[in-house]
């Protein structure tokens, strides 16, 4: 994999203009702070990653950027901020950003935290969950519709219980047949339950 991605210009590219900028820094300051690192696109938005350990990231929206750390807290920012994805709040143009040497710096340190865990075995997995059960009315409804259900049958576990979760969460029975109707338009459709954020 190249150092650089392409994927990564294009979505600079697309970004809003105050934020062009705002990318192109941060994507400079984070190579020459971890020279080693490379570039991918991670539930569509550019990531900066270590061996095949996420490092960093940032984002674009329509009026502000977000970039923060994938392990650890930044040394400036703590945990995290409130206002926006990632360590250092709502950055809507270069001077909401540390100076480059302070932003280095943190780059390096959490680096040096992911090259801390890297050896370290890998945390317990947790218990799987029950399986949920089909709803007799859901059922009835993918029954009438051979396409939705074809495709429900194909996805994996997980995906399954994201349309099962939705409709057995529904509180009223309107509410209910009308998550029902929705899921088999979108089954039908080949569409998992949350494919409107699959492609953010």
């Amino acid at each position: 994999m190249a150092a650089e991605d392409p994927r990564v210009d294009a979505y600079i590219a697309r970004a809003a203009e105050f934020a062009r900028p705002v990318l192109a820094h941060l994507r400079k300051t984070v190579h020459s702070a971890c020279p080693d690192v490379t570039e991918t696109i991670k539930w569509g938005m550019p990531f900066f990653v270590r061996g095949d350990r996420p490092l960093a990231f940032m984002a674009a929206f329509k009026q502000h950027c977000g970039f923060g750390f994938w392990r650890g807290r930044s040394a400036a920012s703590g945990e995290g901020n409130a206002e926006a994805m990632g360590q250092f709040g709502r950055i809507a143009a270069l001077r909401d950003l540390p100076p480059v040497r302070e932003l280095k710096a943190q780059i390096v340190a959490a680096a040096a935290r992911l090259e801390e865990t890297a050896d370290k075995p890998p945390a317990k997995k947790t218990a799987v969950r029950p399986k949920l059960q089909m709803p007799a009315d859901f059922a009835a409804a993918l029954a009438q519709a051979p396409a939705a259900r074809r495709h429900y049958d194909a996805f994996p576990p997980g995906k399954q219980r994201d349309y099962l979760e939705w409709v057995i969460e529904a509180k009223r029975e309107a509410t209910r047949a009308t998550r029902i109707a929705q899921a088999v338009q979108w089954l039908a459709e080949g569409k998992s339950r949350n494919w409107k954020y699959e492609s953010c």
